[in-house]
């Protein structure tokens, strides 16, 4: 990559530090040369495909998004060169005071990504994929980390809360969901923030998954009651956009929730896998905060409170004794 990036810049004195870490199999390095920085994306092409990224960044700016500018690519070597937008993750900027403002600006930027974003090229989030995302749970939380058989009653609650999961999602309308649209991937910019990163993955989904990815955070949590405002102030932005026709509030809340629930538990799955396969134990301590938005949730539908109810009781245990290991 360095004598890739040297061509590039035509120049041997590149200097490169570690940008980032990443849950997947990218790696970020800053690039410094004659007083300017860059990003210099590896991923590796047989398990990444920058080219997706490089794609997806050139349509979402070509409507108005922040997204990076890229500067060079070399799609056979998994290499791409991109602006630099700084290191001030939402993550670390976000407070009691500031998260209004910050996700303010966000919601905008979700808005315009809903209304404006291209979707003639994107994936479908069809029932075999949410269905997959769902399976993480199983194969990677409950008998990965946490070393659990699924007895045969288990089985039959978890397919019957999937099931109306999946039914939640497809029956909402479906627009560009960037489908990691959170604190960690979104920057606090000097122009046009956010800066949108982590994008490659976009597909053609529910209305409800960014929103709820970006309030109902993996990695920050809010007072209910604050959630609940933005998930008001959205619908309110969604159906006045003419995304949502003449549905209720009440309908959106339980998408919302619902969407939520299909996120974290896929989440938590994930988080898992991290450890158990790529040797990344950080995000474990994510998962109590993870699970316990599912909890939550579900003890608010009344078909939904038993599968909290065993979580509590069966489940989260568990999780307690892993965190604390």
């Amino acid at each position: 990559m360095q004598t890739w990036l040297a061509t590039v810049l035509k120049t041997d004195s590149v200097r490169l530090t570690p940008a980032s870490t990443d849950a997947s199999f990218r790696r970020y390095w800053r690039v410094w040369h004659a007083g300017q920085t860059w990003i210099a994306m590896d991923a590796p092409p047989e398990v990444e495909d920058c080219g997706r990224y490089a794609d997806l960044a050139r349509r979402w700016r070509a409507v108005g998004l922040n997204t990076p500018e890229i500067i060079a690519e070399a799609r056979e070597q998994g290499f791409l060169l991109i602006s630099d937008f700084g290191e001030r993750l939402y993550l670390q900027e976000l407070s009691a005071d500031t998260a209004d403002q910050l996700y303010g600006a966000a919601l905008n930027t979700l808005e315009r990504l809903q209304t404006c974003a291209p979707t003639d090229e994107l994936p479908r989030y069809d029932a075999a994929l949410l269905t997959r995302e769902l399976g993480l749970f199983d194969d990677w939380f409950l008998t990965g980390l946490l070393q659990r058989s699924i007895q045969s009653d288990e089985r039959a609650r978890l397919t019957t809360v999937y099931q109306r999961l999946l039914t939640n999602a497809l029956e909402q309308p479906q627009v560009c969901v960037h489908r990691d649209y959170h604190s960690r991937n979104l920057m606090r910019t000097e122009q046009d923030h956010p800066g949108v990163l982590d994008f490659q993955d976009a597909v053609l989904g529910p209305i409800t998954y960014d929103v709820v990815s970006l309030v109902r955070d993996c990695y920050i949590a809010w007072p209910e009651s604050r959630v609940q405002d933005w998930s008001r102030a959205y619908y309110a932005r969604a159906t006045a956009a003419g995304l949502v026709g003449d549905v209720t509030f009440e309908c959106w809340q339980r998408w919302f929730d619902l969407m939520g629930m299909q996120r974290h538990l896929k989440a938590c799955g994930i988080f898992a896998r991290l450890k158990l396969r790529d040797g990344k134990p950080g995000y474990i301590a994510d998962i109590p905060r993870t699970l316990n938005y599912v909890i939550a949730v579900a003890g608010r539908y009344a078909d939904l409170q038993p599968f909290g109810d065993w979580l509590k009781t069966a489940i989260w245990p568990m999780i307690e004794l892993q965190c604390s290991e």
